[in-house]
């Protein structure tokens, strides 16, 4: 038979591990580059951005849409090592388990 205190002691544990998570993903950070280093963007771990940094030899006025790639290039180089390091982070709550719908 269920204990459901048990169950809801668990689920609180849980809740307070996710807040915690969410905290320390605030403090990853995960870059992403592309055109060699030309343009570079800055996630937290939760895929919030923290900056854009463009080099001026990038910026090529009758050329805009290599920037727009390349700033599109790096942006998602960074969601992808951010959604790994959330990932990762989630791993230690959840004991390695997958639960369907769980993000943090």
């Amino acid at each position: 038979m269920f204990d459901f205190k048990q169950i809801q002691q668990m689920q609180k544990d849980m809740q307070t591990k996710m807040d915690g998570m969410q905290h320390e993903m605030e403090q990853v950070r995960c870059e992403g580059q592309s055109g060699g280093g030309m343009v570079k963007v800055v996630l937290d771990g939760n895929q919030k951005c923290i900056s854009v940094k463009i080099q001026p030899d990038a910026v090529d006025p009758d050329d805009i849409e290599m920037i727009e790639d390349l700033v599109l290039a790096a942006f998602n180089a960074a969601v992808e090592k951010s959604k790994d390091a959330n990932q990762s982070g989630l791993a230690k709550i959840t004991g390695g388990i997958k639960i369907p719908g769980l993000t943090m």
